[in-house]
């Protein structure tokens, strides 16, 4: 064993972990624990509960995992599960259960992804041949409870991960019913980007004396460089697309995603990047999971590079290549820039987090540098000149990485035959010329304009709204704004509650929580205000979706 005092680094040996889990992090390749995995997995192992505030990316999946694996009977044979992990979104019950299942291996660990647009009846089927960690979304946790085909009863470990977005998406009720049905003297681990007051209080509810752990981003060290560079540019909402093309052409990604507000906006963004010569798809939640799961095959493939998304639609997602972060709209909550600048910066490498900040949006980008902990530098949007000369600048690394590394002899008879009949400098700039050129012409000669940001005039609030969306906000409808109410054809016998609409529309839309306004549950169906601006995009996107796992009938109400 290696000796921690002697090395000044941490193993996972010293931490305690049986055989086959450290046989199986030595055939992943893993050699030492992150900070996150140092402080959790004892306490963890130990059987303490523990509050955990760290980002994604800082190695928190396997801080749960391997002390979940460490204190399960290998090789059980029994079927009710004996741990339980609740996940926001079917990418990441994908995800962890892969995780699971790589460490727990040689233990013959039976993991079970749940989530909801997969086929139910396979799920039942193995939960009745027996598993023993249960990695599920709530909606669907739950649904398979009222089916009495989940038991709990035998349940030790309970992890809420990323548990902040499990309530932003309005799961809090059914967290709530899914842990009535644990025993009471389970181990409860909460992992969480952020620590709302509300999530604080469901801690306070159900762990008992837990370990707190605070984990920031890994950090630089003096005299390096930041391990996310987060930048704005202020630009005239008219501008955007043109500015986000230039930055792009200037940062050149290996591949970034673009977040944008509204599913009309991805749809919209994507087309004039395709239309500048990107590979850019979107991924919004009027997909199908078929397309989502085609989408994501061609970005982690490399045949596409940039991917403009909707908050709802890239939760849980982890793309490995991943450099930038673009948020196309300063976002209405940090903790949304918190989790989104989160994608990038791992496993010691740069990232890159870039966010197009209206004039008037100020307050809000100081809220968000407040909240994320880190300065946000404002730059100017590069102008044609510095596009010419990044471009150059790209042109002379391929050279010198030709020159360092590429078999160049072949041709060489070409360059002593025009050698004879040009200076050998005139030759190299004919060449270089050829090789830029190559890389795609600049028609890009359009100046974007330069703003900066403005003061405010509304008494020191922040922009109500959504950051200048084309559609007014349905807060206006307490200044007079028009509402309308929808008719969803599920109510009480579905089990609909007031939760799952307020999640399926915030879910789906850019509206918040704030703009939905009255709602009624009948016995068969249900009544919903929402904003008139926003009424038929709502529609079509309950539409497109399953609220508590079923197609709902949806429409303006006709009373």
């Amino acid at each position: 064993m290696t000796d921690e005092r002697a090395t000044g680094h941490a193993t996972f040996e010293g931490l305690g972990l049986r055989p086959e889990l450290l046989q199986a992090l030595t055939t992943l390749g893993y050699e030492e624990p992150t900070p996150i995995q140092q402080e959790a997995i004892p306490p963890l192992a130990e059987g303490r509960d523990l509050l955990g505030q760290a980002a994604t990316g800082t190695g928190k999946t396997a801080a749960f995992s391997l002390p979940v694996l460490q204190r399960m009977t290998a090789h059980r044979t029994e079927r009710p599960p004996v741990a339980l992990v609740l996940v926001p979104t079917r990418e990441l019950a994908v995800q962890v259960s892969e995780a699971l299942h790589r460490y727990g291996r040689d233990l013959g660990a039976r993991v079970l992804p749940v989530y909801g647009g997969a086929p139910i009846v396979r799920q039942l089927r193995s939960l009745e041949s027996g598993v023993d960690v249960v990695v599920a979304t709530p909606g669907r946790a739950l649904d398979l409870l009222n089916r009495g085909a989940l038991h709990l009863g035998e349940i030790a470990t309970v992890v809420l991960d990323e548990a902040d977005e499990m309530l932003d998406m309005g799961f809090a009720e059914d967290l709530e019913a899914i842990l009535d049905e644990t025993p009471e003297q389970r181990q409860t681990v909460l992992f969480s980007a952020t620590m709302p007051r509300r999530l604080d209080a469901l801690a306070r509810r159900h762990l008992a004396d837990p370990v707190r752990i605070t984990i920031a981003r890994e950090t630089a060290q003096p005299g390096e460089a930041p391990r996310i560079r987060q930048t704005a540019y202020v630009v005239p909402r008219s501008a955007k697309p043109a500015a986000l093309g230039r930055i792009l052409d200037v940062e050149a990604p290996t591949a970034a995603i673009v977040f944008c507000r509204t599913r009309e906006e991805v749809d919209s963004l994507t087309e004039t990047l395709n239309g500048r010569g990107y590979r850019a798809e979107a991924l919004h939640g009027g997909m199908s999971q078929e397309q989502r799961d085609r989408v994501m095959g061609r970005l982690r493939g490399g045949t596409a590079d940039l991917l403009v998304a909707t908050d709802v639609a890239a939760r849980g997602l982890d793309i490995e290549q991943l450099t930038h972060v673009v948020n196309y709209d300063v976002p209405s909550a940090p903790e949304s820039y918190v989790h989104r600048i989160g994608r990038v910066g791992r496993a010691g490498r740069e990232g890159v987090a870039i966010t197009l900040a209206e004039p008037r949006e100020h307050r809000m980008l100081k809220t968000i540098e407040r909240v994320a902990g880190a300065p946000i530098t404002v730059e100017k949007v590069p102008t044609v000149a510095d596009l010419r000369a990044r471009r150059l600048d790209l042109t002379r690394g391929a050279l010198r990485e030709s020159l360092l590394t590429d078999d160049l002899d072949r041709f060489r008879v070409v360059v002593e035959t025009l050698t004879d009949e040009f200076d050998l400098v005139e030759v190299a700039l004919a060449a270089v010329k050829l090789a830029h050129e190559a890389a795609g012409p600049v028609d890009d000669d359009e100046e974007i304009p330069q703003v900066s940001f403005r003061p405010e005039r509304d008494g020191g609030r922040a922009p109500a709204g959504r950051g200048g969306d084309r559609r007014p906000p349905a807060r206006a409808r307490s200044a007079g704004g028009a509402a309308t109410r929808l008719f969803v054809g599920v109510g009480r016998d579905a089990g609909i509650r007031p939760g799952d609409l307020v999640g399926a529309i915030t879910g789906e839309t850019g509206l918040t929580g704030r703009d939905v306004g009255s709602i009624e549950i009948h016995q068969r169906f249900a009544l919903v205000e929402v904003p008139e601006s926003a009424a038929d995009e709502v529609v079509q996107a309950l539409r497109a979706t399953m609220i508590k796992g079923r197609k709902a009938q949806i429409r303006r109400d006709r009373a």
